[in-house]
């Protein structure tokens, strides 16, 4: 599947969800079952008190795999980019982290997205966010702008991962890092797997290996790489990544038992060498 295929089937993808929880139909990802039992992936991401810092329709749009602003380590004055940021839940408690002296960015190409971000955040009463329109592969943002990158299980969505690294890089100060949850992969995943689209979107064919991915981010630059599990998913978790999606569930989710986990995925861009006289002490 080509990169602009990947793009138009993740972008409707997430159009979706975003009409869903806008519509008041339920959450994205099982209709009107309760958020936090209809995925292995997206369920149970974030505590009571996060979730009464941010509107119910935040937490219900969110397709992520982690909690990125929990492990962090935002600091108050910080400024923040939430890669692929849906409906805004992880810019809202980056803001709320990094205070009225720091700045939040939210970047999703999607404008339905866009839209439920944006009233969630005048729900919150947050004042130091921005939401931007633009895909993770082109971030509108000035080079050595940002503290931290953030994002919650998008970068294994897109089709040239190569690309978003390098525009993370980029706009990190110096010094700065990469904070990001994904879905990374142990070993290898039967070819079927990564070809199916459904299993794609819901951030599994798209993931990257730990390996691939600590060699992708040395290559834009990064040191101080670490990739840290924080769930490992078993052979039910994979029956329900698999269930309905045109595979043989027996056959497949033996080969998965453990293959696929979410990690927090850290790196820091190197700090600016000195360059005057005095400019280190």
């Amino acid at each position: 599947m080509s990169t602009p295929e990947i793009k138009e089937v993740v972008r409707e993808k997430y159009v979706q969800a975003a009409l869903r929880v806008k519509s008041g139909e339920g959450s994205p990802c099982c209709g009107d079952r309760p958020a936090r039992s209809c995925d292995p992936i997206t369920s149970n991401l974030y505590d009571a008190k996060q979730e009464g810092e941010v509107p119910d329709t935040a937490i219900k749009a969110s397709l992520g795999c982690g909690n990125p602003t929990a492990l962090a380590e935002l600091k108050p004055g910080e400024v923040v980019l939430d890669l692929g940021s849906g409906g805004g839940v992880d810019v809202l408690l980056s803001a709320r982290r990094v205070g009225p002296t720091g700045k939040a960015y939210g970047l999703d190409m999607t404008d339905e997205m866009l839209a439920l971000a944006e009233e969630n955040k005048r729900k919150s009463g947050v004042t130091n966010v921005d939401f931007l329109k633009g895909e993770i592969e082109n971030v509108p943002l000035p080079d050595n702008s940002v503290d931290v990158v953030i994002s919650n299980c998008v970068i294994n969505l897109s089709g040239d991962k190569d690309r978003v690294l390098r525009e993370a890089f980029r706009v990190l100060k110096p010094g700065g890092r990469f904070a990001v949850s994904d879905v990374v992969v142990r070993g290898k995943v039967p070819a079927q797997i990564k070809k199916s689209v459904e299993l794609w979107v819901g951030c599994v064919a798209g993931a990257l290996s730990d390996y691939e991915y600590v060699e992708k981010l040395a290559k834009a630059g990064f040191e101080k790489i670490d990739i840290e599990p924080t769930r490992v998913y078993d052979i039910d978790d994979a029956r329900e990544f698999l269930a309905g999606r045109g595979v043989n569930v027996d056959e497949f989710a033996r080969q998965l038992e453990g293959k696929f986990i979410s990690a927090f995925v850290r790196a820091t861009k190197p700090a600016a060498e000195c360059c005057v006289s005095g400019c280190c002490s």
